[in-house]
């Protein structure tokens, strides 16, 4: 099978342990941040592949913190933020002009800021912020492959301000999960067990399936990661909330369009024991009515690792789904597209 990957997706893959290496000690020497007794909610700015940040810290730090954590995916500022905000804005580009709308707007309301960026008009205010920048490495061609080098940082800082304890040893765990994962999923090739995965999807539509808050974040980023790379179709949502809704829809109706789908389990050691039986009985449910089901289990030492591990696996599922199909996993013309047309072209 010939892989066409114009812009080394699979080598960008490859290098994903270090990049999360990279990262630690590229922002751990930041220097400007805030006092802890100064931050009373922590907000992050941040869209698509860049926005993956935020979901990062989210699972992995927001039920650890003393202080609040607020994900902001859109132009709008929300109005409580003000100069006891920690807010952080992350745009690889440097460009996106969701990020950029609601970082100024917080800015303007006096919030202490972040930025993690590669350059473009972000650092330029960064500059006039007079604020705390991280650089994303300039060639890393698309966000969704920078996912380590912009959610670390984030970690990092809360990390030295005394805010997250033992970030460094997270990180640690993880950046050793992530090798001894790679030597399975770069060393095996086309018979390594992502590939084997995105046999068994196939040409159908993934519906990915996560428990609790590294099951829901892992499962977002595969669903984005195969409309990305492989430029089709995915469904995510997360167990336990999708047994008091989703999960009506897999009537008898469903067995019209169930051979179009399969159904992805990714599982972790930090699920609550009734999210691990609802994942049984909804496999019970939807199994004979799907293509397929396949249940992905997180392996390594503590949350980080276990969703980064997924990421992980899932990053190259996606991958290997577009070499299956002949598709090109680097462009996003689409997305280029769309930009002209905001603005106007």
């Amino acid at each position: 099978m010939g892989i066409t990957d114009s812009v080394g997706m699979f080598g960008l893959a490859e290098r994903f342990p270090e990049q999360v290496e990279e990262a630690f000690h590229r922002s751990s020497t930041v220097s400007g941040l805030p006092a802890r007794e100064e931050i009373e909610n922590v907000v992050v700015v941040g869209m698509g592949g860049s926005g993956m940040a935020g979901d990062v810290l989210a699972t992995v730090a927001a039920p650890l913190l003393a202080v609040p954590v607020v994900l902001v995916k859109g132009y709008e500022c929300p109005h409580f933020i003000g100069e006891s905000s920690l807010v952080f804005a992350v745009s690889a580009s440097g460009r996106t002009e969701e990020t950029i709308q609601a970082a100024s707007d917080a800015a303007l309301a006096g919030a202490r800021m972040v930025v993690v960026t590669a350059g473009g008009e972000l650092a330029e205010l960064a500059k006039i912020w007079r604020a705390p920048l991280v650089r994303v490495p300039p060639d890393i061609p698309q966000p969704r492959a920078a996912l380590g080098a912009m959610a670390v940082p984030l970690l990092v800082v809360l990390w030295r301000m005394g805010l997250l304890a033992a970030a460094d040893q997270w990180v640690e765990q993880a950046v050793r999960q992530l090798k001894r994962r790679r030597d399975e999923l770069a060393g095996g090739g086309a018979g390594s067990p992502a590939a084997e995965v995105a046999r068994r999807i196939g040409t159908t539509v993934p519906v990915v399936h996560g428990g609790g808050y590294i099951g829901s974040a892992a499962a977002k980023r595969w669903r984005t990661q195969v409309n990305e790379n492989a430029k089709r179709l995915a469904f995510s949502s997360e167990q336990p909330e999708l047994c008091h809704n989703e999960i009506c829809g897999w009537a008898d109706s469903a067995k019209d369009i169930g051979a179009l789908l399969s159904l992805v389990m990714l599982r972790h050691d930090s699920e609550h024991p009734q999210v691990g039986r609802r994942f049984d009985i909804t496999a019970s449910l939807v199994g004979p009515l799907v293509s397929d089901v396949v249940e992905v289990r997180a392996q390594g030492d503590g949350d980080l690792a276990q969703l980064l591990d997924l990421v992980y696996f899932g990053d190259y599922v996606s991958l290997w789904l577009a070499a299956q199909a002949g598709v090109d996993p680097g462009p996003v013309e689409v997305l280029t597209w769309l930009k002209r047309q905001l603005a106007g072209g």
